[in-house]
This record gives structure tokens, C-alpha cells and sequence, in this order.
């Protein structure tokens, strides 16, 4: 365990010895969460109806029961021949009028006479043209369709209501809302943050060092090669973790703002300590099996830049995996999808964040994973026993 604790403590010293490096991991996070927040405000005004803009609404053979409706809600009336509707289309097409609502002439005496039960005769119809491209357009419409289905409900027999004095229908909670949002968006973030982090350090640890000839003086040290593998695995395990888990922290904080005033739906705070624990153990395990997998491939490379340059066909495999696991028809509960790499921890997390989850189910991924690295840290300390790969040039 010396030698495993020296090479920890040296690649530690090099990483937060380097001003550069701790920059360079802190920086995705920052600008994730500042994109993140100027995205939110951003859909959000070009969304929201201008409050200060009057709603100018074109009516032709509006009743005045209607008109009194309208005009109580804040909407301002014009009232116009049928001659004029085509050049109030190109207005509202133009974004320069938000609606166009046309009653058929005796609208109110055809609507009370008509009775779906006695009659196959289509029912008084009414036409609303707006663009739902202009926020002011799209809201003047929704409110519109609020005020015809008013005066609808207070004319006219029903033959039965739904939901009628009925204020919570919706049973969802903020735990469900919460749990849906974040198992469909950060399980798929959560790996390319935690593989980008492998990425960033494993072939500057590995590949740097064969390129620049430090890797060759540690080799011919006492140090064993097992050691050497076995601490290069775990330092750039505990390094990429961190890199993740801020980024990550940094996902979290600014989905509120992406959102655009959503947060009343996000509440993390209904997953407990033994969420927390199973997913940093999916976390942990899924860290090491991705430096196993980059640092097997940095030292085959010969140069930290042929090393990134293989490594990337690994990032459209992460994210496909992901995407599959992700979109797959919910967390599999067939043990055997747990032993597959990648796709076990995509699982696990997708398990996790939605609050479906098996224990059994996840720990078996964290196992495989463990597996999957410690196969990953054998087939490196093969590689550094090799004087043909250590020593190419």
C-alpha cells in the first residue's frame, strides 16, 4: 500500500500544484451554470407576453355579452367588417395585430336553440386566428378560449361536467415532478461530465508522463508495476470524481433557472442519505471503470494528443450507451442489464433519480463496475511490464 499511497500523493501534488489544471476543471462547471441561467431568462422573456403591451383583439358580429366579457378581462375590442379579415390575417401574421375572432351572424339565438341531443346539425362555430410565434398573440388566445368556454358553460344545457368543483385532480407531487424532471435530464449529463473529467486528467497522467520520459524513471524505481497501475487508477479515480461532482453540483444549482421559474417543481430534498449513498457508490465505481478504460488506452498512445485523439470515439459510445439506457422503457429489472458496463450505471442512476430502484439491482452494477476496473488495472500493469509499449516512440 506504500507504493500506492506515493503515487496517489504525487499525482495529488501535480493537480493541485497546477493552478492551470484546477482552473481548467472548475471552468466547465462556472460556465454551465452561467449558460445554463442566461438560457432560463432568456426562453423565459422571449416566451412571456409583453405586460406593458395592450391586447388589441378583432372581432366581427362579437354579441355585446361577449364583448362586455372581453373587455372585463383587459382586452381591447375592435370591431370589423368581414371585407377587412384577409389584410387583419397579414397583420397578425405580420406581428403587428395579436387575434382575429369571427361569430357567425345570429350567434347567440343559433347557440341557444342548438341541442346535440335532438339535432345532427354541426354546432355554431367560431374562428380564432392568431400566430403562436408572438408571445402577446399566443397569450391573447389562450385568454380568448378562457372566455368563450365561460360564456359556453353559463348559456348552455351540458349533459355532464368534469371535475366540477375540483381543485386537486392532479395527484402528482413535487417529489414525482421532481423525481421525472431529473431522471430524464441528469443521468445522461452525469455521464459525459464524469467520463469529460477522466478525460481531462488520465491522458495528461499517463500519456504526459511516457511522452515527456518521467513514466520511464518511475518504471525503473523499486516501485512494483502493480502499484504503479493501482495508484495512477485511483489518484485520477478521486481527481475525476471531484471534476464531476462539481460540474454536476453546478447542473443542479442552474436547472431551476433553465427551467425559467420552474423551481417550485424542483426540490431535491426528497431523496435521503441512502439515495445519496447508493448513487455516490454508482458514481465512484463508474469513475474508476472509465480511467481503467482512458488510461489503457494513454499508454498505448504516444503522445497526450494521440491519446485524446483515441480516446474520442469512447465519448459517442458513452453517450449513446446513455442515451439507450435513458430511453429504454424505464430502469430494466433483469439482473443481467446490471452487469453490462455503462448501461448498468445509466440504469442505476435513472433508478435512483426516479425513485424506482432495486438495491440488489444497483449493487450488482457497482460490483460489475469494480470488476470492470480492477480487469482495467491488470491489463495496465500488463502494459507497464511492457518495454515495447512503455518505451515506443
Amino acid at each position: 500500500m506504500s507504493g500506492i499511497v506515493t503515487v496517489m500523493k504525487k499525482e495529488f501534488a501535480r493537480f493541485f500544484g497546477d493552478k492551470r489544471m484546477i482552473l481548467m476543471t472548475l471552468l466547465p462547471a462556472i460556465l454551465i451554470y452561467v449558460i445554463y441561467s442566461f438560457m432560463g431568462t432568456a426562453m423565459a422573456d422571449m416566451f412571456a407576453p409583453d405586460a406593458d403591451r395592450t391586447q388589441y383583439v378583432y372581432a366581427v358580429s362579437a354579441p355585446d355579452r361577449i364583448v362586455q366579457k372581453m373587455t372585463d378581462s383587459g382586452l381591447t375590442i375592435h370591431h370589423i367588417a368581414l371585407d377587412d379579415v384577409d389584410a387583419v390575417k397579414y397583420r397578425i401574421s405580420e406581428r403587428n395585430a395579436d387575434l382575429l375572432v369571427i361569430f357567425p351572424d345570429h350567434f347567440l339565438q343559433d347557440v341557444e336553440a342548438f341541442d346535440p341531443r335532438t339535432t345532427t346539425a354541426l354546432a355554431p362555430n367560431v374562428a380564432v386566428y392568431f400566430n403562436s410565434a408572438e408571445p402577446n398573440s399566443l397569450d391573447t388566445y389562450m385568454r380568448m378560449l378562457g372566455i368563450l368556454d365561460a360564456f359556453e358553460a353559463s348559456i348552455t344545457s351540458r349533459l355532464f361536467d368534469i371535475n366540477r368543483d375540483i381543485t386537486d385532480a392532479d395527484l402528482a407531487t413535487t417529489a414525482d415532478l421532481t423525481a421525472s424532471i431529473i431522471a430524464s435530464i441528469l443521468p445522461l449529463l452525469l455521464m459525459i461530465f464524469l467520463f469529460s473529467g477522466c478525460m481531462g486528467l488520465a491522458p495528461e497522467s499517463i500519456a504526459g508522463e511516457k511522452e515527456r520520459g518521467t513514466l520511464a524513471t518511475l518504471l525503473v524505481t523499486p516501485l512494483g508495476r502493480s502499484e504503479l497501475a493501482a495508484g495512477k487508477i485511483l489518484s485520477l479515480a478521486v481527481l475525476s470524481f471531484l471534476s464531476g461532482l462539481v460540474t454536476a453540483i453546478a447542473t443542479v444549482l442552474a436547472m431551476p433557472n433553465l427551467m425559467a421559474g420552474a423551481e417550485e417543481f424542483i426540490d431535491v430534498g426528497i431523496y435521503g442519505v441512502v439515495d445519496y449513498i447508493w448513487l455516490a457508490l454508482i458514481i465512484l465505481s463508474t469513475v474508476l471503470l472509465f480511467v481503467a478504460m482512458i488510461s489503457i488506452v494513454s499508454a498505448v498512445a504516444k503522445s497526450v494528443k494521440e491519446a485524446n485523439m483515441a480516446v474520442t470515439p469512447m465519448v459517442i459510445i458513452v453517450m449513446v450507451v446513455s442515451v439507450a439506457g435513458m430511453f429504454g422503457g424505464g430502469a430494466q429489472e433483469n439482473p443481467l442489464f446490471y452487469l453490462i458496463p455503462i448501461y448498468s450505471s445509466v440504469q442505476s442512476m435513472g433508478g435512483i433519480f426516479s425513485m424506482e430502484y432495486s438495491a440488489v439491482n444497483v449493487a450488482l452494477s457497482a460490483a460489475s463496475n469494480l470488476i470492470y476496473a480492477c480487469i482495467g488495472g491488470f491489463a495496465l500493469t500488463k502494459m507497464f511490464n511492457s518495454e515495447k509499449v512503455m518505451f515506443s516512440r
